[in-house]
């Protein structure tokens, strides 16, 4: 297994605390995995293993488990009586009210307890009535521009960074296709299961959906309007054109499964000047680029787009709430925050005009505070600064420690 550091050092912090510990994302996005690694340290910390279970939920062995009333008989009796055990639960939502069993434990008995899902609304009502000021969550995605080198470091033959980062863009980051060599169509099918699995068992099965193809069709918009905005009636005025009717508020309730499932992730307008989150017209991003090929297939005309995503999808990664900018009735591709820092970037493929510069620069340039500016671009150039304005590759802002 090769090592998550990022995700590993996070969890392990909250050791002992008494909070329930959840990593939930996407299906495949390393989770159980992480949790399997994070079981380890305890080990290398001296837990005994007797003081450590590890149930998946994914597996057949525990079908019988699968009632919060089952599970918690099977494990009170596992626990040890004279100090503290370590419970591991894996695709914990497979179990029915599984959160009545886990505050169970948790007030019943001396535990520490890491739980993954893959549907965030398993994390709503229900938790906030159970487990109230007592869970911590940490997002789980797939592989980062920097964990994906490392996996090449060790599966594959690595190329110069910025060719690895081409490869990158188009294979995506889900771990199971960079543990070998794969060709693009053999990973697109690997990465095509993922998504139907995740459709069909953490959306139509779960909620009961009995017009799949209204539901896929809503994919297939969204992941061919990557980086473009809109909202549920341009979805539905589309789906009319082919003769699918669909209302509204049908559409909204996919596309809120859709998240809730983490195959899309929801990106807010931001009013620079009003100073305000504006409630139309947003933007989606899919998980992981390659999922929109697998679903689509690879358009050299996509690229642009997932370029968007890739930086969206690191800005998550390290804590930064993301919205698109609008000034004057411009947009700035994505403002990030987090505490007190603030970032703005601008995403290009080329500046081969002085048009495209005026367009990239001049936005930037039209916000007048001290925060860092980025335009980031794959093509070649001279780096560095442009009336402060920072420009710099894609695949070194990705990887750069500045931020």
């Amino acid at each position: 297994m090769i090592l998550r550091p990022n995700y590993i050092e996070k969890v392990i912090a909250y050791v002992d605390a008494p909070f329930v510990k959840i990593l939930s994302g996407v299906r495949r996005s390393g989770k159980s995995t992480i949790l399997k690694m994070i079981a380890d340290k305890l080990r290398e910390r001296g837990i005994a293993e007797d003081r450590i279970l590890v149930y998946s939920f994914d597996s057949l062995e525990l079908d019988d488990l699968k009632t919060a009333k089952k599970l918690y008989n099977e494990v009170k009796g596992k626990l040890q009586t004279d100090g503290k055990t370590y419970l591991f639960f894996d695709e914990i939502q497979e179990v029915t009210d599984w959160e009545q069993a886990v505050n169970s434990f948790m007030s019943d008995f001396d535990v520490d307890i890491y739980v993954t899902g893959s549907n965030s609304r398993m994390m709503s009502s229900e938790i906030a009535t159970y487990l109230t000021g007592r869970y911590i969550t940490f997002r789980v995605f797939p592989l980062s521009f920097a964990e994906y080198l490392t996996f090449r470091e060790s599966y594959g033959e690595m190329t110069g960074i910025h060719s690895e980062f081409a490869r990158y863009l188009r294979y995506g980051g889900f771990p199971a296709i960079h543990l070998q060599e794969y060709s693009v169509d053999e990973a697109y099918t690997i990465v095509k299961d993922i998504y139907n699995s995740t459709i069909f068992t953490d959306i139509v099965k779960r909620s009961q959906i009995r017009k799949v193809d209204q539901l896929e069709r809503i994919v297939r918009f969204a992941f061919d309007n990557i980086g473009r905005t809109f909202s549920a009636a341009s979805i539905s005025k589309y789906l009319k054109s082919e003769n699918r009717a669909i209302d509204n508020e049908t559409v909204y309730n996919y596309l809120s499964k859709l998240t809730d499932a983490f195959i899309l992730h929801r990106c807010s307008r931001y009013d620079l000047r009003g100073k305000e989150i504006l409630k139309t017209q947003e933007k989606f991003f899919v998980c992981d680029s390659a999922m929109c090929y697998s679903v689509l297939g690879y358009s050299s005309d996509s690229v642009a787009a997932m370029l968007e995503n890739i930086v969206y999808l690191e800005l998550l990664r390290r804590g930064y709430d993301v919205h698109i900018g609008t000034i004057d009735g411009y947009e700035i591709d994505f403002i990030a925050t987090k505490q007190e820092n603030k970032l703005y970037i601008q995403i290009t493929q080329q500046i081969d005009s002085e048009k495209t510069e005026e367009r990239e620069y001049g936005r930037l340039l039209a916000i007048h505070d001290n925060y860092p500016k980025y335009v980031l671009r794959t093509d070649e150039f001279a780096g560095g600064n442009h009336k402060g304005i920072q420009s710099m590759h894609v695949a070194d802002f990705l990887l750069s420690d500045e931020y």
